[in-house]
């Protein structure tokens, strides 16, 4: 929860003037209490973990919830359940590198709150050219980080920074939550789905 990334994205969000909340799942507080390298909890502990955090901040006038990669995904996963406002997902796992094959994306095909996924181009996890076959809810937006990798990180020979890619990211997740700017544009011209937090 206090990755440099994750650090960012919050200070970001709470500059516009977002309320902003971190947790993390178990198995990181296992990791930060010393507990060595542990794997991810099993989907259930990480569903309710989320279902717990959301509980923890019920009654904000708008609820989004959202992460980074796992924390993204499973926050989609919730989403409808917990009847939250809308999810941002920055950079999704939609398979694990080098195994296109292994989608996780079923939820993804009927969510019905409104979600934001930020991907980078050449994300290791679902590049531009895989993602844009996959059936998805109408609800699900895509905003493309021209060559960034799975932390929006572009290549040396791209001519792009980090920073820049980052400022990109954050803006379109700002307009997604009409904080400030300009809305994202689907690529078909249209405008994404959001509401005021």
């Amino acid at each position: 929860m206090d990755s440099p990334f994750m650090t960012r994205a919050a200070r970001s969000l709470a500059g516009s003037g977002a309320r902003v909340a971190r947790f993390e799942f178990p198995y990181m507080g296992s990791r930060r209490a010393g507990g060595g390298r542990k794997m991810p909890d099993r989907e259930p502990v990480l569903r309710q973990s989320w279902l717990d955090a959301i509980d923890l901040v019920r009654g904000a006038r708008s609820l989004f919830i959202g992460g980074k990669s796992l924390g993204g995904r499973i926050a989609s996963m919730v989403a409808d359940e917990a009847r939250v406002d809308g999810v941002v997902c920055l950079g999704y796992p939609f398979h694990p590198p080098g195994r296109p094959d292994r989608l996780r994306t079923a939820h993804l095909e009927s969510i019905t709150r409104p979600t934001l996924i930020v991907q980078g181009t050449r994300d290791a996890f679902g590049v531009r050219a895989e993602v844009e076959e996959y059936r998805l809810s109408p609800r699900v937006r895509i905003y493309w980080i021209e060559d960034g990798d799975h932390s929006w990180k572009p290549s040396a020979r791209s001519g792009r920074s980090e920073a820049d890619n980052f400022a990109e990211g954050m803006q379109a997740v700002r307009a997604f939550l009409n904080l400030e700017g300009p809305p994202v544009r689907r690529e078909d011209g249209g405008a994404a789905d959001g509401s005021t937090i």
